[in-house]
């Protein structure tokens, strides 16, 4: 069930961990065409990457807390209207991710509300930002039966 504008609060917060798989980051580099060997390709990534190792595309992370936004909290019916962030530590392929949303402002003129985006792993904040969402005008079921609980 989506969180209309009216039902929304300021404090209001949702988390959802997810790991962040070698497939994921495959199928996201060949959607984007971003092939970038720091993200695919482990033999590179050791001997020529700072990391060591691969690391997630930062954008894709941007992509969890879209889905956040639009799945989750406010939920079905959610449009994003901007989001900006820093990536301020790399996330290594294979990683379990926390993502946060936290409403810090409803504006009341065009029905919008910011929010504040976050990203941890292993407690520590990899990424952090703010978004601006409409949220639904009604509470809506979910329209994909699969996703129905």
């Amino acid at each position: 069930m989506a969180n209309t504008y009216e039902s929304i609060e300021i404090g209001d917060s949702h988390e959802w961990t997810r790991v962040v798989t070698a497939e994921d980051v495959q199928m996201f580099a060949e959607v984007t065409g971003d092939d970038n060997p720091v993200h695919v390709d482990p033999d590179y990534a050791e001997e020529h990457s700072r990391f060591g190792r691969p690391i997630v595309h930062g954008v894709l992370l941007l992509g969890l807390i879209s889905k956040v936004l639009g799945r989750d909290f406010p939920g079905h019916g959610s449009i994003a209207v901007g989001i900006s962030c820093r990536f301020l530590r790399p996330v290594p392929v294979g990683a379990e991710v926390r993502v946060q949303i936290k409403v810090s402002e409803k504006i009341e003129d065009n029905k919008h509300v910011k929010v504040r985006t976050y990203i941890y792993r292993d407690g520590q904040m990899v990424l952090g930002g703010e978004g601006r969402v409409i949220p639904p005008t009604e509470d809506a079921d979910d329209p994909h039966p699969a996703h129905r609980q």
